[in-house]
Protein backbone atom coordinates (compact mmCIF):
# COMPACT_ATOMS: atom_id res chain seq x y z
CA UNK A 1 0.00 0.00 0.00
CA UNK A 2 1.34 3.42 -0.93
CA UNK A 3 2.44 5.71 1.88
CA UNK A 4 0.64 8.56 0.09
CA UNK A 5 -2.65 7.23 1.40
CA UNK A 6 -1.52 8.05 4.93
CA UNK A 7 -0.37 11.61 4.18
CA UNK A 8 -2.76 14.56 3.88
CA UNK A 9 -2.26 16.72 0.83
CA UNK A 10 -0.82 20.22 1.39
CA UNK A 11 -4.10 21.70 0.21
CA UNK A 12 -5.95 20.08 3.11
CA UNK A 13 -3.36 20.58 5.86
CA UNK A 14 -1.36 23.76 5.63
CA UNK A 15 -0.05 26.11 8.30
CA UNK A 16 -3.29 28.09 8.52
CA UNK A 17 -5.58 25.07 8.95
CA UNK A 18 -3.16 23.52 11.42
CA UNK A 19 -3.12 26.66 13.59
CA UNK A 20 -6.91 26.95 13.42
CA UNK A 21 -7.33 23.33 14.48
CA UNK A 22 -4.82 23.80 17.29
CA UNK A 23 -6.61 26.94 18.49
CA UNK A 24 -9.98 25.18 18.55
CA UNK A 25 -8.50 22.17 20.35
CA UNK A 26 -6.86 24.32 23.00
CA UNK A 27 -10.00 26.41 23.45
CA UNK A 28 -12.17 23.33 23.98
CA UNK A 29 -9.59 21.91 26.38
CA UNK A 30 -9.51 25.14 28.39
CA UNK A 31 -13.31 25.34 28.37
CA UNK A 32 -13.72 21.75 29.52
CA UNK A 33 -11.30 22.30 32.37
CA UNK A 34 -13.38 25.05 33.99
CA UNK A 35 -17.01 24.01 33.40
CA UNK A 36 -19.28 21.21 34.46
CA UNK A 37 -19.87 18.06 32.47
CA UNK A 38 -23.41 19.25 31.66
CA UNK A 39 -22.17 22.58 30.31
CA UNK A 40 -19.56 20.82 28.17
CA UNK A 41 -22.18 18.46 26.75
CA UNK A 42 -24.40 21.41 25.87
CA UNK A 43 -21.46 23.25 24.29
CA UNK A 44 -20.55 20.28 22.10
CA UNK A 45 -24.13 19.31 21.29
CA UNK A 46 -24.99 18.61 17.66
CA UNK A 47 -27.60 20.57 15.77
CA UNK A 48 -30.99 18.99 16.49
CA UNK A 49 -31.59 17.72 12.95
CA UNK A 50 -28.23 15.91 12.98
CA UNK A 51 -28.80 14.11 16.27
CA UNK A 52 -29.64 10.41 16.42
CA UNK A 53 -32.60 9.17 18.46
CA UNK A 54 -30.24 8.02 21.20
CA UNK A 55 -28.50 11.40 21.28
CA UNK A 56 -31.86 13.18 21.47
CA UNK A 57 -33.00 10.92 24.32
CA UNK A 58 -29.81 11.60 26.30
CA UNK A 59 -30.11 15.34 25.67
CA UNK A 60 -33.72 15.43 26.85
CA UNK A 61 -32.81 13.47 29.96
CA UNK A 62 -30.00 15.91 30.74
CA UNK A 63 -32.23 18.96 30.24
CA UNK A 64 -35.05 17.53 32.34
CA UNK A 65 -32.66 16.91 35.23
CA UNK A 66 -31.12 20.36 34.82
CA UNK A 67 -34.46 22.21 34.77
CA UNK A 68 -35.93 20.12 37.59
CA UNK A 69 -33.00 21.00 39.83
CA UNK A 70 -33.08 24.68 38.87
CA UNK A 71 -36.82 25.32 39.26
CA UNK A 72 -37.68 22.78 41.94
CA UNK A 73 -40.45 21.07 39.98
CA UNK A 74 -40.47 18.03 37.74
CA UNK A 75 -39.82 19.05 34.12
CA UNK A 76 -40.78 17.28 30.92
CA UNK A 77 -38.92 18.10 27.69
CA UNK A 78 -40.45 16.51 24.61
CA UNK A 79 -39.06 16.10 21.13
CA UNK A 80 -42.31 14.78 19.67
CA UNK A 81 -42.20 14.72 15.90
CA UNK A 82 -44.76 16.28 13.52
CA UNK A 83 -48.12 14.57 13.15
CA UNK A 84 -48.31 12.87 9.72
CA UNK A 85 -50.44 14.54 7.03
CA UNK A 86 -50.73 17.73 9.05
CA UNK A 87 -50.04 21.33 8.05
CA UNK A 88 -51.08 23.76 10.76
CA UNK A 89 -52.90 26.97 9.90
CA UNK A 90 -54.22 29.81 12.05
CA UNK A 91 -57.20 32.11 11.64
CA UNK A 92 -57.98 35.35 13.47
CA UNK A 93 -61.34 37.08 13.24
CA UNK A 94 -60.64 40.82 13.06
CA UNK A 95 -64.31 41.66 13.46
CA UNK A 96 -64.50 39.78 16.77
CA UNK A 97 -61.17 40.58 18.54
CA UNK A 98 -61.70 43.11 21.36
CA UNK A 99 -58.04 43.88 22.13
CA UNK A 100 -58.12 42.52 25.69
CA UNK A 101 -54.55 41.15 25.40
CA UNK A 102 -55.43 37.92 27.22
CA UNK A 103 -53.75 36.08 24.35
CA UNK A 104 -50.52 37.97 25.06
CA UNK A 105 -50.30 36.93 28.69
CA UNK A 106 -51.64 33.44 28.09
CA UNK A 107 -48.75 33.01 25.66
CA UNK A 108 -46.25 34.39 28.19
CA UNK A 109 -47.31 31.89 30.84
CA UNK A 110 -47.44 28.90 28.51
CA UNK A 111 -44.15 29.56 26.77
CA UNK A 112 -41.94 30.62 29.69
CA UNK A 113 -41.25 34.08 28.38
CA UNK A 114 -39.18 36.52 30.40
CA UNK A 115 -41.04 38.89 32.71
CA UNK A 116 -38.03 41.08 33.44
CA UNK A 117 -37.32 42.33 30.89
CA UNK A 118 -40.70 41.52 29.37
CA UNK A 119 -40.75 39.51 26.15
CA UNK A 120 -44.03 39.16 24.26
CA UNK A 121 -44.38 36.92 21.23
CA UNK A 122 -47.81 38.43 20.48
CA UNK A 123 -48.36 42.14 19.94
CA UNK A 124 -51.86 43.60 19.69
CA UNK A 125 -52.11 46.69 17.49
CA UNK A 126 -54.97 49.16 17.90
CA UNK A 127 -56.09 50.82 14.66
CA UNK A 128 -58.72 53.36 13.68
CA UNK A 129 -61.68 51.93 11.81
CA UNK A 130 -61.74 54.87 9.41
CA UNK A 131 -58.14 54.25 8.33
CA UNK A 132 -58.35 50.45 8.11
CA UNK A 133 -55.17 48.40 8.46
CA UNK A 134 -52.58 51.12 8.96
CA UNK A 135 -49.32 49.98 10.55
CA UNK A 136 -47.75 53.44 10.55
CA UNK A 137 -50.36 54.90 12.88
CA UNK A 138 -51.11 51.72 14.87
CA UNK A 139 -50.96 51.99 18.66
CA UNK A 140 -49.34 49.11 20.54
CA UNK A 141 -49.36 50.91 23.90
CA UNK A 142 -53.09 51.66 24.21
CA UNK A 143 -54.32 51.74 27.79
CA UNK A 144 -58.08 52.27 27.98
CA UNK A 145 -60.31 51.56 30.95
CA UNK A 146 -62.43 49.38 28.69
CA UNK A 147 -61.90 47.67 25.36
CA UNK A 148 -62.81 47.67 22.58
CA UNK A 149 -62.28 51.43 22.38
CA UNK A 150 -64.90 53.26 20.35
CA UNK A 151 -63.94 53.80 16.72
CA UNK A 152 -61.08 51.30 16.82
CA UNK A 153 -60.36 47.68 15.95
CA UNK A 154 -57.52 45.36 16.93
CA UNK A 155 -54.96 43.39 14.94
CA UNK A 156 -52.82 40.91 16.92
CA UNK A 157 -49.53 40.07 15.21
CA UNK A 158 -47.23 37.12 15.91
CA UNK A 159 -45.16 34.67 13.88
CA UNK A 160 -46.96 34.11 10.59
CA UNK A 161 -45.39 30.64 10.11
CA UNK A 162 -44.55 31.42 6.48
CA UNK A 163 -44.20 28.82 3.77
CA UNK A 164 -41.41 30.97 2.34
CA UNK A 165 -39.80 32.32 5.53
CA UNK A 166 -37.25 35.10 5.10
CA UNK A 167 -35.98 34.46 8.64
CA UNK A 168 -34.86 30.94 7.71
CA UNK A 169 -33.00 32.20 4.66
CA UNK A 170 -31.35 34.91 6.75
CA UNK A 171 -29.87 32.59 9.38
CA UNK A 172 -26.14 32.07 8.68
CA UNK A 173 -25.81 28.92 10.81
CA UNK A 174 -28.98 26.96 10.00
CA UNK A 175 -30.36 27.30 13.52
CA UNK A 176 -33.93 27.85 12.30
CA UNK A 177 -36.06 25.95 9.80
CA UNK A 178 -39.64 24.99 8.88
CA UNK A 179 -40.86 21.61 10.13
CA UNK A 180 -43.04 19.32 7.95
CA UNK A 181 -46.15 20.45 9.87
CA UNK A 182 -45.39 24.05 8.91
CA UNK A 183 -44.05 25.27 12.26
CA UNK A 184 -40.91 27.41 11.97
CA UNK A 185 -38.64 26.48 14.89
CA UNK A 186 -35.33 27.49 16.46
CA UNK A 187 -32.59 25.28 17.89
CA UNK A 188 -31.52 27.48 20.81
CA UNK A 189 -28.26 25.57 21.23
CA UNK A 190 -27.20 26.56 17.73
CA UNK A 191 -28.54 30.12 17.59
CA UNK A 192 -25.60 32.56 17.76
CA UNK A 193 -27.75 35.62 18.50
CA UNK A 194 -26.67 37.54 15.39
CA UNK A 195 -30.29 38.74 14.91
CA UNK A 196 -30.15 38.38 11.12
CA UNK A 197 -33.51 36.60 11.31
CA UNK A 198 -34.96 39.55 13.22
CA UNK A 199 -33.79 41.91 10.50
CA UNK A 200 -35.24 39.64 7.82
CA UNK A 201 -38.67 39.04 9.37
CA UNK A 202 -41.15 41.58 7.95
CA UNK A 203 -43.60 41.00 10.81
CA UNK A 204 -41.37 41.78 13.80
CA UNK A 205 -42.16 38.32 15.12
CA UNK A 206 -38.72 37.32 16.41
CA UNK A 207 -37.47 38.48 19.78
CA UNK A 208 -34.01 38.64 21.31
CA UNK A 209 -33.58 37.17 24.79
CA UNK A 210 -31.48 39.74 26.60
CA UNK A 211 -31.24 37.77 29.82
CA UNK A 212 -32.21 34.63 31.64
CA UNK A 213 -35.88 34.01 32.24
CA UNK A 214 -36.80 36.11 35.24
CA UNK A 215 -39.90 34.66 36.91
CA UNK A 216 -40.81 32.83 40.11
CA UNK A 217 -40.34 29.07 39.95
CA UNK A 218 -44.05 28.54 40.63
CA UNK A 219 -44.89 30.38 37.40
CA UNK A 220 -42.67 28.22 35.19
CA UNK A 221 -44.48 25.84 32.84
CA UNK A 222 -42.66 22.48 33.18
CA UNK A 223 -44.36 20.89 30.15
CA UNK A 224 -42.01 21.82 27.33
CA UNK A 225 -40.70 20.91 23.90
CA UNK A 226 -37.06 21.03 22.84
CA UNK A 227 -37.90 23.26 19.86
CA UNK A 228 -40.46 25.35 21.68
CA UNK A 229 -41.03 26.63 25.19
CA UNK A 230 -38.12 25.12 27.12
CA UNK A 231 -36.13 27.77 29.04
CA UNK A 232 -33.95 29.74 26.65
CA UNK A 233 -30.38 30.92 26.98
CA UNK A 234 -29.41 34.60 27.18
CA UNK A 235 -28.41 35.96 23.79
CA UNK A 236 -30.63 33.81 21.55
CA UNK A 237 -33.62 34.69 19.39
CA UNK A 238 -37.00 33.16 20.21
CA UNK A 239 -40.46 33.16 18.63
CA UNK A 240 -43.98 31.76 18.55
CA UNK A 241 -44.17 28.10 17.56
CA UNK A 242 -47.98 27.72 17.58
CA UNK A 243 -47.33 26.16 21.03
CA UNK A 244 -45.56 23.16 19.50
CA UNK A 245 -45.61 21.43 22.90
CA UNK A 246 -49.42 21.51 22.79
CA UNK A 247 -50.43 21.12 19.15
CA UNK A 248 -48.35 17.99 18.58
CA UNK A 249 -50.29 16.48 21.46
CA UNK A 250 -53.60 17.29 19.77
CA UNK A 251 -54.33 20.44 21.80
CA UNK A 252 -54.98 24.04 20.77
CA UNK A 253 -52.37 26.78 21.23
CA UNK A 254 -52.71 28.62 24.54
CA UNK A 255 -53.80 31.85 22.85
CA UNK A 256 -56.68 30.04 21.12
CA UNK A 257 -57.92 28.51 24.36
CA UNK A 258 -57.73 31.72 26.37
CA UNK A 259 -59.45 34.05 23.89
CA UNK A 260 -62.72 35.09 25.62
CA UNK A 261 -64.57 35.88 22.38
CA UNK A 262 -63.47 32.98 20.18
CA UNK A 263 -61.66 35.19 17.69
CA UNK A 264 -58.80 32.72 17.23
CA UNK A 265 -59.11 29.54 15.15
CA UNK A 266 -56.62 26.76 14.55
CA UNK A 267 -56.48 23.54 12.61
CA UNK A 268 -55.07 21.31 9.90
CA UNK A 269 -55.00 22.91 6.47
CA UNK A 270 -54.85 19.47 4.85
CA UNK A 271 -58.13 18.40 6.45
CA UNK A 272 -60.95 19.54 4.17
CA UNK A 273 -63.41 19.23 7.07
CA UNK A 274 -61.43 21.39 9.50
CA UNK A 275 -62.64 24.77 10.74
CA UNK A 276 -59.63 26.55 9.29
CA UNK A 277 -60.42 25.18 5.81
CA UNK A 278 -64.03 26.30 6.17
CA UNK A 279 -62.84 29.82 7.00
CA UNK A 280 -60.52 29.96 4.00
CA UNK A 281 -63.25 28.80 1.67
CA UNK A 282 -66.18 30.84 3.02
CA UNK A 283 -64.92 34.04 4.67
CA UNK A 284 -63.24 37.25 3.54
CA UNK A 285 -59.61 36.37 4.19
CA UNK A 286 -56.40 38.39 4.00
CA UNK A 287 -52.73 37.84 4.81
CA UNK A 288 -50.29 40.50 5.93
CA UNK A 289 -47.83 41.96 3.41
CA UNK A 290 -48.92 39.61 0.64
CA UNK A 291 -46.70 41.44 -1.83
CA UNK A 292 -43.57 40.04 -0.13
CA UNK A 293 -44.46 36.45 -1.12
CA UNK A 294 -43.68 35.05 2.32
CA UNK A 295 -46.87 32.98 2.06
CA UNK A 296 -48.05 33.07 5.69
CA UNK A 297 -50.20 30.34 7.17
CA UNK A 298 -51.69 32.90 9.54
CA UNK A 299 -54.94 34.20 8.07
CA UNK A 300 -56.98 37.20 9.13
CA UNK A 301 -60.67 37.16 8.28
CA UNK A 302 -63.95 38.96 8.82
CA UNK A 303 -66.44 36.66 10.49
CA UNK A 304 -69.28 39.15 10.30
Amino acid sequence: MSIKKFVRSPAKLNRRTFLKAAAVTSSVAAFSACVSKEALEAFLQKEFRDMSKDEIAKTLQRLEAQYTQKYGKKFSVSAKEPIPETLFGYGLDISTCIGCRKCVYGCVGENNQSRDPQVHWIKVLEMEKEKGIDFIHANIYYDHEEVPHEGHFYLPVQCQQCRNPVCVKSCPVGATWAEPDGIVVVDYNWCIGCRCCMAGCPYGARHFNWGKIQLPAEDVNPNTHFLGNRPRYPGVVEKCTFCIQRVREGRYPACVEICPVGARKFGNLLDKDSEIRYILENKRVLILKEELNTQPKFYYFYGT
